[in-house]
């Protein structure tokens, strides 16, 4: 009997993914193209990024912690104020967060 309601719950989930992705293509161009709809649409990755390095950064199932993690973080933000390219910032923040995890 759940397994009925667990299969009706993901095809109306499903459905309804559909339909308003199906209403996203519906909206008219002249509203998609305007200047802050353009403006938004530039900082809803970045948004959405960040917050996920947040909660995967700060957070151990439900607890909030600091730890290795951002160490690693903030070796990232320093190697992007200092213009480092992407690799190295992301390798930098890698190694770090690794030599302190595994000293811990």
């Amino acid at each position: 009997m759940a397994a009925t309601s667990i299969w009706w719950g993901v095809i109306g989930s499903s459905a309804l993914v559909f339909l308003f992705k199906y209403l996203g293509h519906s909206i008219p161009d002249r509203h998609l193209e305007h200047p802050k709809m353009l403006k938004i649409n530039v900082l809803i990755p970045i948004a959405l990024l960040s917050a996920l390095v947040a909660v995967q950064t700060f957070t151990d199932k439900s607890k909030l912690v600091i730890d290795h993690r951002a160490a690693g973080l903030a070796v990232a933000l320093i190697a992007l104020l200092m213009r480092a390219p992407f690799a190295l910032v992301v390798l930098s923040a890698a190694i770090t967060s690794a030599i302190l995890f595994r000293i811990s």
